[in-house]
């Protein structure tokens, strides 16, 4: 049996509310809440889910850029949520992150050449000449030349400010890359040129990629598996086939039933949820889909669903379907 390249067990984070004169915890937000998953190598797995979910949060936990609470993450067999700082630092030559906004991600005092290969220098892999010419094979590799090198973020576009945070997770040679929404503050063209770049890095370079957005659209062309999210829990989980042609949980057919058809004559029945999302402070208990769910028996309000398997590599949770 080939071993996936990262699990999560029961891994959860909980940010604390204070209050008060003294600042005290008055309860904790559960941004993340016993989440298991399974990412095997060289795939894209697709997380997707509403505004506040939880997803840039689990993105961010699996590779401990946020401590989680509890839980296990498992890379390479290796449970780093164990290791100390400096096993810690080591293990960032493998894992890395593409964040959302490609401009406040980047140090606007630096230089394109010292953004780009700060990694290299951090970990001592590279510096003087070797340094340059590394920092510049990226920076051509995801589309830019070598004029680039001593300009600052501020003078590039957010398509050509998203390509140098590609080629700054790119430059240790990673296996595992955390992609947090990476197109959602990009023009629709400039979209689908890094969607693409993206899609031919983790080819030519044997990666793989936890590619977390809201737009499912994007999620369909990107992903091989799937996995769907609600106010921290994991609430289906498939491959793009299974979960865009027979989506089992009501959360996922409503989310899916607002996909646009890109065809006039063509109509799909869009499911309106009841209702809010649920605070994370105080999710409701039992299923937490169950106040907007229009199937919700007696038992959903009691009752908290496991993610179960109903067909190979198809895992639902919901109380309702066997």
């Amino acid at each position: 049996m080939i071993r996936p390249l990262m699990e999560v067990k029961g891994l959860k984070k909980y940010f604390p509310v204070k209050g008060g004169v003294f600042q005290r915890v008055k309860g904790f937000v559960r941004a993340v809440d016993d989440v298991d998953l399974e990412i095997k190598r060289r795939e894209v797995f697709g997380l997707v889910g509403e505004s506040g979910c939880g997803k840039t949060t689990l993105g961010r936990a699996c590779l401990r850029l946020t401590e989680p609470t509890s839980g296990e993450i498992i890379f390479e067999d290796v449970n780093i949520s164990n290791l100390n700082l400096s096993d810690m630092q080591k293990m960032r030559l493998n894992v890395q992150m593409v964040f959302q906004d490609p401009f406040s991600s980047l140090d606007p005092r630096k230089m394109v050449k010292d953004i780009v290969g700060e990694g290299l220098v951090i970990h001592g892999l590279a510096k003087g000449s070797e340094l340059k010419e590394r920092v510049l094979q990226n920076l051509e590799r995801v589309g830019l030349k070598k004029e680039h090198l001593y300009r600052y973020a501020h003078e590039f576009s957010g398509g050509q400010r998203q390509r140098i945070g590609v080629a700054r997770a790119l430059v240790l040679n990673p296996k595992f890359i955390v992609l947090d929404e990476p197109t959602s503050a990009l023009d629709v063209s400039v979209q689908a040129k890094i969607l693409n770049l993206l899609l031919k890095l983790q080819k030519e370079l044997g990666l793989t990629y936890m590619f977390i957005s809201h737009n499912l659209s994007v999620i369909e062309y990107m992903s091989d598996r799937i996995a769907v999210m609600y106010v921290g829990k994991i609430v289906e989980t498939g491959t793009k086939l299974e979960l865009f042609e027979n989506p089992l949980h009501p959360y996922t057919r409503a989310l899916f039933s607002a996909i646009p058809i890109p065809d006039p004559d063509l109509k799909r029945e869009k499911i309106i949820l009841k209702g809010d999302v649920p605070s994370p402070l105080n999710p409701p208990p039992g299923c937490r889909f169950h106040p907007r769910c229009p199937y919700a028996e007696e038992f959903c309000e009691r009752e908290e669903p496991e993610l179960i398997d109903v067909k190979a590599g198809h895992k639902v949770a919901c109380h309702l379907i066997k």
